[in-house]
């Protein structure tokens, strides 16, 4: 039975967009430092546009530009020319994708951008058409051939077209200094956001929600402390407040096999001295990482050796930092 090479259609499309994308390389000229310094001293919004595909594209585009440092929306140029276009205003660059460079949509929002003087990239397969010639500045994504076989599905130019959009918003990042952080700060309830951002005082508990017992106190009360907070720890202050030392439900179950007089027997006398503490200004990840590494499961926050907050494994589980 004669099966069609599913395998070697995938490879000639690979391919061709492989070298669609190899062949960007001869684009890249002043053109392209144009569009960048352009953008990166945009007072205002940069505005990205295109139909069909190539809208789909621009909205990848704009994504991208937004969360890597340089303000960014996709506005459709169909919606545009029915009261959209009202989003683009002085300061703005609009940025317009189309393969043929003929879209006639993004064509008739041309004239008021003009009387607006507002920039136009295009980036076109055909310098010669009607959107390249009417452009600020025309970067050329042309591909020799698309991978549809009929040449007809836009494929290896999509393909070129995002790749430049990326190219063009990581040049824009490097050239601007764009650090981890300020990434974290446009992706907050990422897991880099998390990592970035969270601190241990954004997930710890203060107050009257610390569980604390004094050093006078019996292994029963600490226990009752225990159950009321919750974080299956209680942490042991001297007479000044400093934390001096703290119990668990894992060192419960070693005082049971000691059978200790739970009613009777000090707190101090079972208790783990000189505990593991993390101060304010840690992050969040970071006190993960050192629970991990010293195989605990809660940790004080503590600022002069005083107790200011108090947390668990389920604590930063529950704020998404794993």
């Amino acid at each position: 039975m004669v099966t069609f090479d599913y395998i070697k259609a995938a490879q000639k499309v690979i391919t061709l967009e492989a070298q669609a994308v190899e062949n960007l390389f001869s684009h890249l000229n002043d053109a392209f430092t144009d569009v960048c310094q352009a953008l990166e001293h945009c007072r205002g919004k940069i505005i990205v546009t295109g139909m069909g595909k190539s809208g789909h594209i621009g909205r990848k585009i704009a994504a991208t530009l937004a969360s890597t440092g340089s303000p960014a929306f996709f506005v459709h140029p169909g919606e545009a020319s029915h009261g959209d276009l009202g989003m683009i205003s002085q300061g703005d660059i609009v940025l317009a994708l189309s393969n043929s460079g003929e879209s006639s949509e993004i064509l008739a929002l041309y004239p008021v951008l003009h009387r607006q003087n507002i920039q136009i990239i295009a980036l076109t397969s055909n310098p010669g058409s009607a959107m390249a010639r009417g452009a600020t500045i025309h970067l050329n994504i042309n591909v020799k051939r698309e991978a549809c076989p009929l040449g007809l599905a836009p494929t290896a130019s999509t393909t070129a077209a995002l790749v430049m959009g990326d190219a063009i918003a990581v040049a824009l990042l490097e050239s601007r200094g764009f650090t981890a952080t300020d990434f974290a700060l446009s992706h907050p309830g990422g897991a880099l956001g998390k990592k970035l951002l969270l601190s241990v005082p954004d997930i710890m508990v203060s107050g009257e929600e610390i569980p604390l017992v004094g050093t006078h106190q019996t292994i029963r009360e600490a226990l009752l402390v225990m159950t009321e907070k919750g974080l299956g720890m209680t942490g042991i202050i001297d007479g000044d407040g400093r934390l001096v030392g703290i119990f668990t439900d894992g060192d419960l179950r070693r005082v049971l096999d000691l059978k200790a007089d739970i009613h009777q027997t000090p707190i101090t006398e079972v208790m783990i001295r000189n505990p593991k503490v993390v101060s304010p200004d840690w992050l969040a990840f970071d006190a993960l990482k050192y629970m991990k590494e010293k195989s605990i499961n809660g940790l004080f926050v503590t600022e002069q050796d005083k107790p200011v907050g108090a947390f668990n494994m389920h604590s930063l589980l529950q704020a998404g930092v794993y």
